[in-house]
Parts: structure tokens; C-alpha cells; sequence
């Protein structure tokens, strides 16, 4: 089976490093400057699951993709999706199915008006990671999960030959029989992670000390009613991990979407936030919706840091 990952970064390096230890037949797709510094330096992961050295990876830009290729794996930022798609758009012919791992669901329909839901499957990741200072991917924790599923019936036997192809891999992979469900249960806690340590700029350990809990317990039930009011709702079980996970003292966990914000990048709050409050049935007239007001508070730093960058810019 051959696989496209699509780029090199610190999830898509991750478990596409993973596999190519496991010695499958894994190709990045990536920009030219990237497949040069990749060619000098190798890929890199460190991990507590083991490190892993790769000098030269495969690698490929789009010009030179010359035939179809089985998976196609996508791990890029959702903003990044319709760039990303014309990259790999010639790597998709009529047997290939796509994995994407973004975050939300907002990609899936993106991914279906051009290639069509039948080649598009369910996926999603949970892994902590991040490329250092020596553009080494760092693991940051004990997980690195992937999930997959088929959407349409007729997927079935190829999401059962990925299962087979990443088996053995130095990752926990597995095929869903519920993906959409895991996909809302992923949404509801990263949404509610990333709308209180934004709001709040500190980790659910600090706003635990700040007597904040109560609000990241808050956040969840919101998120959790409209997972549930649009036909997902989330087992109990992944409610219970997810709420312990964000009212837990102590704790450094933030949203990556908090080191987005603190150094003025761009951030997916329109697909995390933004768009499950668009899928709210009926808001009130009066809106003091917690979820608003962190998506709020998320687009109004978007706007400020924009305006500033603006005025620091030389005349033209």
C-alpha cells in the first residue's frame, strides 16, 4: 500500500515517521524548502514510545506526483485545507481514499465536493507534539492514537486494509466502527480545552487554582448539548475522562490553539469554535453562551494582532 502524508510537521512527521520505521511504504508530500532541509537533516522523533532516526526520508512536491497513490494522509491546520487539497489533488485517482485528521468536521465537506464522500473517510488523531528548536518532532506525552473509519458502506474493505497496513506501527491505530461519533466525542473536548485555556490564557491547572473548574465543567455540558442535539451524543465514558482531563490540579495541559494565539498566528477558532456554535439549534436572543464568548474573545485577539501587524508594515 502506497501512502501520502501530507507534510512533514509534527503530526503528520509523527505517524508518518512511524510507519516508515515500521517499513511501509510512506511518501511526504511537501514544499520544495521543506524536501531539502528533510534531505539534509533527516527526520527526527523523540518519543518516550522510543526515538527514531530517518536520514533522507521519501519525499515529493506536488509537480512531481506522477500516479495515484492508495491513502492519502492529511494532518495539515484546517485554514490550510484548500491549499493543501491542490497539492495533493493529482495523488487522488479512482481507488484512492483520503484520511483526514484535522480538527471539527467543517474539512469533511470541503474533502467531498472535491473528491466525493465515497473517497473521503473518518479520522481524527489525539497526540501532543511539536517540532523543537533543532526541528526535531518532540512526542510531549504517553499518547499517540489514530483512528479511522468508513463513512459509506462501500469503504469497508479499505478501511480494513489501512488497519492491516499501519498494524505493528510504534502508535496506537485502530479501525472505528462509530468514526463520526469519535469525531464529535474528539470535537466536544478540544473545543471546550481550547475555548477555557484560551479565554482564561492559562492551563487547566492554573484556572483549577483560580477556582475556574466549575467553568471547564461548564464549557463541556455546553459542547456536549450541541453534540447531542445534532445526533452525536458522547458516551459517558469519554465525558468522564474528558471532564477529569479539564478539571484536573496541577495540570500544564493547554490547547495548542493557545501558543497559536500568544504568538500572534493564525488559529482554527472558526473551525473548533466558530463552527459548532454554528451548528447550535435555536440560540437565545440574549446570548451568554460560555462557547460564545470564548470564540469572542479567540477572533477579537485574531483582529487585533492583524492590526497591528498591519501598522508595523512599510508603506508600500
Amino acid at each position: 500500500m502506497r501512502i501520502l502524508v501530507v507534510g512533514a510537521g509534527a503530526v503528520g512527521g509523527y505517524f508518518g515517521g512511524r510507519l516508515l520505521e515500521a517499513a511501509r511504504d510512506v511518501t511526504f508530500l511537501v514544499r520544495p524548502s521543506r524536501a531539502a532541509r528533510l534531505a539534509e537533516t533527516g527526520l527526527a522523533i523523540r518519543s518516550e514510545h522510543g526515538d527514531y532516526d530517518r536520514p533522507s526520508p521519501p519525499t515529493i512536491t506536488t509537480d512531481a506526483i506522477g500516479e495515484p497513490f492508495d491513502v492519502v494522509l492529511v494532518s495539515c491546520k484546517s485554514y490550510d485545507l484548500e491549499g493543501a487539497i491542490g497539492d495533493f489533488a493529482p495523488a487522488v485517482g479512482p481507488e484512492t481514499v483520503v484520511v483526514p485528521l484535522l480538527n471539527g468536521l467543517r474539512h469533511l465537506d470541503v474533502l467531498d465536493a472535491r473528491f466525493g464522500a465515497d473517497r473521503v473517510l473518518g479520522g481524527l488523531c489525539l497526540i501532543s507534539s511539536k517540532i523543537d528548536d533543532d526541528g526535531r518532532i518532540a512526542h510531549l506525552s504517553d499518547v499517540h492514537r489514530l483512528a479511522f473509519g468508513a463513512r459509506v458502506p462501500s469503504q469497508t474493505n479499505r478501511v480494513e486494509a489501512i488497519a492491516r497496513a499501519f498494524a505493528g506501527s510504534k502508535f496506537e491505530s485502530r479501525a472505528s466502527d462509530d468514526v463520526m461519533l469519535e469525531m464529535w466525542e474528539k470535537w466536544v473536548f478540544l473545543a471546550t480545552l481550547a475555548g477555557i485555556t484560551c479565554l482564561m490564557r492559562a492551563s487547566i491547572g492554573d484556572v483549577a487554582a483560580a477556582g475556574g473548574a466549575d467553568l471547564a465543567d461548564a464549557l463541556l455540558d455546553e459542547c456536549r448539548s450541541i453534540a447531542e442535539a445534532n445526533g452525536r451524543t458522547p458516551r459517558a465514558s469519554a465525558l468522564e475522562s474528558g471532564r477529569a482531563r479539564l478539571t484536573a490540579p496541577d495540570s500544564p495541559l493547554t490547547a495548542s490553539m493557545l501558543n497559536d494565539l500568544e504568538r500572534g498566528g493564525r488559529t482554527e477558532a472558526d473551525h473548533v469554535l466558530g463552527d459548532l456554535l454554528h451548528r447550535r439549534p435555536d440560540p437565545p436572543a440574549f446570548d451568554r453562551s460560555l462557547l460564545r464568548v470564548a470564540y469572542t474573545a479567540l477572533k477579537a485577539q485574531e483582529i487585533r494582532a492583524e492590526r497591528m501587524a498591519r501598522s508595523c508594515r512599510p508603506p508600500a
